[in-house]
């Protein structure tokens, strides 16, 4: 079984084909479970993000996995296949570390995916997927995410998702301070958001919400209020920031209700920010005139500011990485040889009880301890050296090569 990574990226496709290959939180163990049937793979995690879905598994191809990814989403194959990455062994290593790091965010640098990635491995493990291989990577992803981040400045300066959408919402209006938000969702992107706007000092801050005792829960650490989801549609016309980002497998705002609300707003300017992968927003609102709708493509252009005083860390992230892969292919390499030493112990062993049990049975009948010890241990030298001294005699060819390995494992020295 091999390791690899496949996945979709910001960086090989629109958010139009990303959202297609999504899975938020609670479809991931209903996944994994189908994933890791019919022995397409041996083990197998998944991570997906607004900007990522990646697939970690153990397999002989990995064919399996992307005809797996294509058949679940119900895609067609040839439609998928042009925008996905297929990792193997060294690469996937690498590629699991760098993503850890922030190395491959479209923000680059930014901590939230560690985060992600944790969340990953925690559900991969108690759905049952996680094996020992997978384990390792994830664990060593999270060390060299931790190395990288307290030795180097990848972290500096960084510009996330959410102080972005703050700078564009000060493009279209002079004052956030006078204007009204409101946060669709209650996840960890609405609350990064929320803090980056409450610090602005906005006229009004609201929380919908799907569940309302999340929704407040949210809302009291910001002074804020909070309603039900399905209250947005008659208060929309109230805010002039709209934020959105639920687990919504459909679009939660669609054109006519936006439409009715600018209506009502008699054209005042609504700023919007969608960022949920798939979308909350339909797309057509951003041809709205009085609309200013942005999504985490969009947003890519703003973090850019700032890139360049991190980009000299790179280096050294990109060194620490490296010799991380190093290190943990030859773990891997060392895992293979695992099954081959328990065999040669469990052998070993057989051998040396059978031998206690004769020498047991020659002390009961009263022979002498000296001549049994001695006896004990000619039997067990010539047992344990009979394979590896028929195997160098009856070596056909250059038996070189096998002369040197046997030095080797038995540490033999040539006076």
């Amino acid at each position: 079984m091999a390791l690899f990574t496949l996945g979709i990226n910001h960086r090989t496709a629109p958010l139009s084909v990303r959202e297609h290959v999504a899975f938020h939180a609670e479809e991931l163990r209903r996944a994994l479970a189908d994933l890791a049937s019919g022995g397409r793979v041996h083990e197998a995690a998944i991570l997906s993000t607004c900007n990522r879905t990646e697939l970690y598994f153990q397999a002989d191809t990995p064919q399996a996995a992307i005809e797996w990814l294509a058949d679940y989403r119900r895609l067609r194959h040839h439609d998928i296949e042009p925008y996905l990455y297929t990792h193997p062994e060294r690469e996937a290593v690498r590629h699991a570390f760098r993503v850890a790091s922030g190395l491959d965010s479209m923000v680059l640098g930014e901590p939230q995916i560690l985060g992600q990635m944790k969340e990953a491995a925690r559900i991969a493990r108690e759905s049952g997927t996680l094996g020992t291989t997978l384990n390792k990577l994830f664990q060593n992803s999270f060390a060299v995410a931790k190395d990288v981040r307290s030795t180097t400045a990848i972290g500096a300066n960084i510009v996330s998702m959410a102080a972005a959408a703050v700078r564009l919402a000060e493009r279209i209006f002079e004052r956030i301070a006078d204007q009204k938000v409101l946060f669709i969702g209650a996840g960890e992107m609405i609350e990064l958001c929320a803090t980056h706007f409450a610090a602005k000092k906005p006229k009004q801050i609201v929380i919908a919400n799907r569940t309302i005792d999340r929704g407040r829960a949210l809302a009291d650490r910001f002074g804020a209020t909070a309603i039900r989801l399905e209250d947005v549609g008659e208060r929309l016309s109230e805010f002039d920031i709209v934020v959105s980002c639920t687990a919504s497998q459909l679009p939660i705002i669609g054109l006519g209700l936006v439409e009715r609300a600018i209506k009502a707003r008699r054209h005042r300017p609504m700023f919007m920010v969608d960022l949920a992968v798939p979308r909350d927003v339909e797309l057509e609102v951003g041809e709205l005139d009085d609309v200013f709708l942005y999504t985490v493509d969009d947003l890519a252009q703003v973090v850019e500011t700032g890139m360049e005083s991190r980009q000299t860390a790179v280096v050294d992230a990109e060194t620490i990485v490296a010799a991380r892969v190093d290190s943990f292919l030859l773990w891997l390499q060392t895992r293979e040889t695992v099954p081959v030493i328990r065999s040669l112990r469990d052998t070993a062993e057989r051998t040396r009880r059978h031998e206690m049990e004769h020498a047991l049975k020659l002390l009961a009948k009263g022979d002498d301890p000296a001549a049994v010890l001695d006896h004990l241990s000619h039997r067990l030298t010539n047992k344990f050296l009979h394979a590896p001294t028929h195997a160098l005699s009856q070596a056909e060819g250059d038996r070189s090569e096998l002369q040197s390995m046997a030095t080797r494992l038995f540490n033999l020295h040539h006076d």
